[in-house]
């Protein structure tokens, strides 16, 4: 069997990616200490970055680096200043969540790879083609997908020149990721910004059921589903874990790189997975991959397992039977320290030595000696790669050259080339013992014999030049008076339409009866209603989604999930990018616009007025906001009521999600309750309990937005009390128009409320 699968492994620091590196990754993905998702790891440095490059391609070994949270507008200058230094840096991908940095990526540095970030939802067909089209080159698929949805995916990733890769090992998110805002929410930490502080893994109040800790799945290990995956077809395996030290992706990746190549030698699996139990794990499962999704995947414990399955492995009982058990797993992860300790003590990433040497006299080229020094591994040996690049005219007499050919000295070289110790090298000397006192070269031939070095240095790779970016226009505005639109998301609703001269959005469910012409005929029957999708929609659900699209035709639709944006791009339907899409810059705008003709979007909720105050629009663009809703926390494939209240059911059926209708709540130990609830057609959702209301939008950003939206439905209505839709919408009016006392009145209306997330952002 040909072997043909990467195995991906995480590197949260330096020892950790020596670690994967000498346990056999085929590629690490890392992260820079700015700019990524995962803020609790230690991260590296750019120099850091450029020596594990060195070292990783020495092993054969690929690096991937992290660049996966959503951009401000503030820190665009930031990332074309580190995207001009990595362009040069030799690394072989970049995960990237924000579209708008997709958009800077294709647009500036087209030979830097793009992998799409877990981050980006990736769960049907359609949004495969999405990321295709605006310029990724694999994706990181979606953890909640089965088995079969995998192949279908991978098939159609194939087909769109796209990889796929799927998470196979570590801790498993309960929501779905991108779609979690309960950290964000909770404390103001966004796991859009690398800072989730997991209040899925908190401690609340006992439920009905008795858990403590009803969102803390187990973690996720797929180790005996591998000729499953290679036979759907999956192009690389991720290991999930860059906030753990290398003693644990050390472990992991050898146990990872031990089946693989079992499997593709003979044809047959190890079947001990005894070594993943002697790091940190919360017990493992594989039931998402299964399809068998059910309440054995929780855990009442978030943290290490690894003693207590030694305890289990042992049949230990009595005290000193768990004592034995434990000063053996002690000794066993003790010894994994030593012996990863003694695999990467020799391994450097430290900077390359580079002793730079000149020479030259009258009517000879000014010449350029450099001796680069690599380490060997064991440190006792060097050895020296020696590279010589000349001017292309020769020096001349200082006394007799024009004013632009003063004479070149000791200071004006060592500053066009002291660059050096910024990519990758660290200058020990610069030697003037061979040049000629008295001679010169105009300063352009300094810089023109500086690139020639580069160009060796750079393996001779041509160094591409920074870019600079030109300052966006502010497009006017599609409405001149900012709109009213109004969210719906039952057909007792739809008189609303009656009431108002707003834009109605009806929202679609995320499941649907296969065939059914229920939402066909609400939109036929009233032209006037705008389709509005969810954010997640898989497998029969996405199809049943198309088919509506295709059916009903609508001119206009909002979408929260790119699958169904990128059919309406190919049907030439308007569509505006939802709530969802996690839009928070002007480039992430451009990228909508220029490549899938998107006709708006919404501007993301997390953001603060400080934020938002900079964002330029596009031309011919509609820029939309949210300023009444329910604020959504996280929403799961998983169900929360089995950990809740109790459910007789023993697994996640198909009729589940049509049928299921329940609310509950959950309150964590500081006593802050979160509203529980499950619509017919929806997947289990948790709520803030207050409201999010925003009216200082509309005093702050009429001159900027075209459209405020207020959401009516009576989803997340655990916390919603019943309020008078109509009266509601009079008094949103009011406000639109300026009355001044329609404010107050709307915050004696809806008495719990905040718009938190508007003054702090992320």
């Amino acid at each position: 069997m040909t072997k043909n699968i990467e195995l991906l492994a995480p590197g949260g620091d330096v020892n950790a990616i020596k670690a994967a590196i000498v346990a056999g990754a085929d590629a690490v993905y890392c992260g820079l200490d700015t700019f990524n998702a995962r803020n609790r790891a230690t991260n590296l440095s750019f120099d850091d970055l450029a020596g594990i490059v060195k070292l990783a391609h020495r092993y054969d070994c690929k690096i991937f680096l992290a660049l996966n949270i959503v951009i401000l507008e503030h820190e665009v200058a930031s990332i074309i200043k580190l995207l001009n230094k990595l362009v040069n840096s030799g690394i072989d991908g970049i995960i990237v969540q924000d579209l708008g940095l997709f958009y800077l990526i294709n647009q500036y540095y087209p030979s830097l790879d793009i992998h799409a970030s877990t981050q980006l939802t990736t769960h049907n067909e359609g949004q495969v083609k999405f990321l295709s089209k605006v310029g990724a080159s694999r994706a990181n698929l979606s953890r909640e997908l089965n088995l079969t949805e995998i192949r279908a995916l991978t098939a159609a990733a194939h087909d769109a020149e796209v990889l796929t890769e799927v998470f196979v090992h570590g801790a498993l998110c309960v929501a779905f990721s991108g779609q979690c805002y309960s950290s964000s929410v909770s404390v103001g930490n966004s796991g859009n910004r690398g800072r989730c502080s997991q209040a899925c893994r908190d401690e609340y109040e006992p439920t009905a059921t008795g858990n403590k800790f009803p969102l803390n799945l187990k973690d996720n290990s797929a180790y005996f589903d591998l000729p499953e995956l290679v036979d759907a077809g999956v192009d690389a395996l991720k290991i999930e874990g860059r906030i753990k030290g290398a003693q644990y992706v050390h472990t992991v990746v050898d146990s990872w790189r031990r089946q693989i190549d079992t499997f593709f030698e003979t044809g047959k699996l190890l079947g001990d997975n005894t070594d993943l139990y002697k790091v940190f794990n919360r017990n493992f499962t594989n039931l998402f991959l299964k399809g068998d999704i059910n309440k054995s995947m929780f855990i009442d414990n978030p943290r290490d397992h690894s003693f207590a399955h030694a305890n289990k492995k042992s049949n230990a009982i009595s005290a000193v039977q768990i004592q034995k058990a434990q000063k053996i797993l002690s000794q066993e992860k003790n010894e994994i320290g030593v012996l990863v300790e003694e695999k990467i003590k020799y391994l450097s990433v430290e900077k390359q030595n580079l002793q730079l040497s000149f020479s030259g006299g009258l009517d000879k080229p000014l010449t350029v000696k450099a001796i680069v020094t690599e380490r060997s591994l064991n440190d006792d040996d060097a050895k020296d790669h020696i590279f010589t690049a000349k001017t292309d005219m020769v020096l001349i007499d200082a006394g007799q050259s024009s004013i632009d050919r003063a004479s070149i000295d000791r200071a004006s070289i060592e500053k066009r080339f002291r660059s050096f110790n910024n990519s990758g090298y660290s200058i020990t000397g610069f030697n003037f013992d061979g040049l000629d006192a008295g001679v010169t070269v105009p300063f352009r031939e300094l810089t023109s014999l500086k690139n020639k070095l580069a160009f060796m240095l750079n393996g001779s790779v041509a160094v591409i030049p920074a870019v600079e970016i030109p300052q966006l226009v502010q497009h006017p505005k599609i409405e001149e008076k900012p709109k009213m639109s109004i969210l719906i998301a039952e057909e007792k609703d739809i008189y609303l339409s009656n009431e108002t001269d707003a834009d109605v959005y009806f929202k679609l469910p995320e499941s649907f009866v296969v065939g059914s012409r229920k939402h066909i005929d609400i939109f036929l029957n009233n032209p006037g209603l705008i389709p509005w999708f969810p954010a997640v929609l898989i497998g029969k659900d996405y199809l049943e989604a198309i088919r509506i699209l295709e059916e009903v035709r609508p001119k206009t639709i909002v979408s929260n999930n790119t699958g169904i944006a990128y059919r309406a791009f190919e049907m030439s339907i308007d569509w505006i990018a939802g709530p969802f899409s996690n839009t928070t810059n002007s480039y992430a705008l451009l990228a909508l616009r220029e490549h899938l003709d998107c006709k708006g979007g919404f501007i993301s909720n997390e953001i603060s007025k400080n934020q938002i105050r900079t964002i330029r629009r596009p031309e011919n663009f509609r820029l939309l906001y949210s300023i009444y809703h329910p604020i959504l926390m996280m929403t799961s494939r998983q169900c929360f009521f089995q950990q809740t209240v109790g459910c007789k059911k023993t697994s996640i059926e198909d009729g589940c999600m049509l049928k299921c209708e329940k609310a509950t709540s959950i309150t964590n130990v500081k006593g802050i309750s979160f509203a529980v609830d499950k619509q017919k057609g929806g997947y289990p959702s948790i709520y803030n309990h207050e409201q999010y209301l925003n009216i200082d939008a509309v005093s702050d950003f009429s001159h900027l937005f075209d459209e405020f939206l207020i959401d009516l439905t009576d989803i997340g209505g655990g916390s919603k009390e019943k309020i008078d839709k109509v009266q509601l919408i009079h008094h949103f009016e009011n406000v639109l128009r300026g009355v001044p006392e329609s404010g107050a009145q709307l915050h004696e209306i809806v008495t719990v409320s905040t718009n938190a997330q508007y003054k702090q952002g992320l």
